[in-house]
């Protein structure tokens, strides 16, 4: 596949950012979270594998309604019904495959991404040759559970309350509110500091985000509330990573109960690794990944 940039045509008319980086044999298409987030912390990922002596071609895109890509008109209620949907993304994800002519590859997710993986495994699990899940549960009320027992650890009770006065208000925009939820992105989320991801305005994205998410990570008012998949972990067939940062929001217990459910996986943790593991530490990072795909390859990889 050539490398470098290239916007592909969806059938239903709406055009998807990609871009390929790296050479070699090996595969690997990589979903961003949010939802609604963006490609970014995949930009250098073949660079990252290459420093582990590991020759991958990386594919990465904009989900629809994010960064690069079409945004569609999702105050329309007709659009927002057919798009906005698990069903529409993860179906997205096997048409950008076949776009981009893609079959015996790897899928790397994160959060959200880590979500359609899951999903993508089970339905489609036939053209995949392994599945990275990072950074993400397969039940969202375990995961609420744990991110605001982070926040009554880590933060001051006065604060606590404060932000909980603000939710129960919708008052989401509220400056010291923001300031708190800043204070927990740094210790949880982008633990590197400064963060390369933070831009000086908004790109886009929040449609997706709203519905799927709602207004914030600590209350889930949006589709992901219903989010539960342990009883299809099972149906996992092919190799499967699970990559948890030691200092983020999503549960490692969780994790853990994960691995003891798919029937062909790893679970791997990163040192000083929040939400986004991969630029915390993307030394251990990509060294687990390398790793994984290395025994993949080889025929090696077994629980």
């Amino acid at each position: 596949m050539e490398t470098g940039t290239k916007i592909i045509t969806l059938d239903n008319g709406y055009h998807l950012w990609t871009n390929t980086q790296g050479e070699g044999d090996i595969h690997l298409l990589a979903l961003h979270g949010g939802p609604g987030g963006s490609h970014e912390y995949w930009e250098d990922t073949a660079d990252q594998l290459k420093k582990q002596g590991l020759n991958v071609q990386v594919t990465m895109y904009d989900q629809l309604g994010s960064l690069y890509s079409d945004q569609p008109n999702y105050d329309d209620p007709a659009i927002a019904k057919k798009y906005l949907t698990y069903d529409y993304f993860l179906d997205e994800v096997d048409e950008v495959r076949q776009k981009l002519g893609l079959d015996n590859f790897y899928l790397i997710g994160q959060s959200w991404g880590g979500l359609l993986v899951q999903e993508y495994a089970v339905k489609y699990g036939q053209h995949l040759k392994g599945a990275i899940i990072s950074s993400m549960v397969d039940d969202i009320d375990e995961y609420v559970e744990h991110v605001n027992a982070l926040r009554e650890k880590t933060l001051p009770a006065d604060a606590v309350a404060f932000m909980k006065e603000c939710e129960a208000k919708n008052d989401y925009s509220n400056p010291k509110y923001q300031e708190y939820v800043q204070v927990m992105n740094e210790q949880y989320v982008d633990r590197k500091q400064p963060s390369k991801l933070y831009h000086i305005k908004n790109l886009g994205g929040d449609a997706v985000y709203h519905v799927f998410q709602g207004d914030n990570e600590f209350v889930i008012t949006g589709k992901l509330k219903d989010w539960h998949f342990r009883d299809q972990l099972k149906n996992i067939k092919v190799p499967t990573l699970l990559t948890f940062g030691e200092h983020e929001t999503m549960p490692l217990a969780t994790a853990r109960t994960m691995d003891s459910l798919i029937p062909n996986s790893q679970l791997v943790t990163t040192p000083n690794g929040g939400h986004h593991h991969m630029v915390d530490n993307p030394d251990v990072y990509y060294k687990h990944l390398a790793d994984f795909i290395r025994a993949v390859e080889n025929g090696t990889f077994n629980k």
